[in-house]
């Protein structure tokens, strides 16, 4: 098994290995880098254009992960990611066999997600969840590990989906992509103007990242720190007593449980990427406005006076304390 040492030294290459090919965006990589290492999944939002996309690929380039991409459009179906039943015929005779769909890879990088019907989307739920997909009455295993890194544009932009809060609740964390300032719009067009755009170097395997999976979750965690992840949660939700004055007034639906659970599992990957061996209420902290902003459904007073997620998160980390 890994060591906590060792961890921490491969994590850092991975991360140099896809920072040499994106540039900036480090909040991104390293929030794609705790979906990894905790087998989570990843919602990656940002306007066209800003690297999503390529930032996916040099995750799987740097780990050697099978991966598969999927463009999501208006008429993508769901066997069209699952797989579907294809009539086989050979010298015994014809028979339905089972053609597994682009899922059935270590990496599915789901492009423009929200531009999917809802129907269509759904196909995602049993797989993020379970990591298997049923096609009539036969349940088939996905490989792992197994991560989908969705990309997806503002909900403002034309052509898009809202996404059902079931599958929005899937994603461990959601990640922002920021429009790059100058020295970083240079140094992107520089790199990919000049000639071959080299991949990202391989750095870990499959193997090394489900071993670094298995030492993540194994993180020791105390019950007053867990508490505390379950108190975030719990101010979020508009009916309760102790729920920030911002929950009440602008929030419909809370985080679910998932919630907590995001706040733990990449709160243990922040403590081994910073050295220390148990999970602390820092690293809780510091995973909190992407483990949470997409799992608040906001009222329509709220959308109509340009109150956001983030700032009602933002609030609950300000106000509730780490002990009682």
């Amino acid at each position: 098994m890994l060591s906590p040492d060792r961890f921490q030294q491969i994590a850092q290459e991975i991360e140099g290995a896809v920072g040499g090919t994106i540039v900036g965006q480090r909040d991104a990589v390293r929030g794609v880098l705790l979906c990894l290492l905790t087998g989570g999944h990843a919602l990656l939002e940002g306007v066209p254009g800003l690297g999503k996309t390529t930032m996916a690929r040099a995750f799987a380039e740097g780990l050697a992960l099978e991966h598969r991409r999927v463009q999501f459009t208006p008429d993508l179906m769901p066997a069209d990611i699952t797989g579907t039943m294809v009539l086989s015929q050979d010298g015994a005779g014809a028979e339905l066999r089972f053609q597994p769909g682009p899922l059935f890879a270590n990496l599915v990088v789901a492009d423009e997600i929200n531009r999917a019907a809802p129907r269509t989307q759904s196909a995602l739920l049993e797989a993020m969840q379970e990591r298997r997909v049923t096609i009539g009455n036969v349940t088939h295993a996905l490989p792992q590990p197994f991560t989908v890194l969705a990309t997806q544009n503002p909900v403002e932009m034309r052509g898009t989906y809202p996404l059902p809060e079931a599958e929005l609740d899937r994603f461990l964390l959601k990640l922002g992509f920021d429009f790059p300032d100058e020295a970083e719009l240079t140094e992107t067009v520089t790199r990919t103007t000049g000639g071959v755009f080299p991949p990202a170097p391989q750095v870990a395997d499959a193997e090394t990242l489900r071993e670094m999976i298995a030492l993540a979750r194994s993180v020791p965690a105390a019950a007053h720190v867990i508490g505390y992840a379950s108190r975030l949660v719990l101010a979020l939700q508009p009916a309760r007593e102790d729920a920030t004055e911002l929950a009440r007034r602008w929030v419909e639906l809370g985080p679910s449980p998932r919630g907590a659970q995001a706040l733990t599992l990449a709160g243990r990957v922040t403590a081994l990427l910073a050295g220390r061996a148990n999970l602390a209420f820092e690293d809780v902290r510091a995973v909190g406005l992407p483990a949470l902003r997409h799992r608040l459904v906001l009222s329509f007073e709220a959308e109509r006076e340009g109150v956001t997620a983030e700032a009602i998160v933002e609030d609950a980390l300000e106000r509730v304390a780490t002990a009682r």
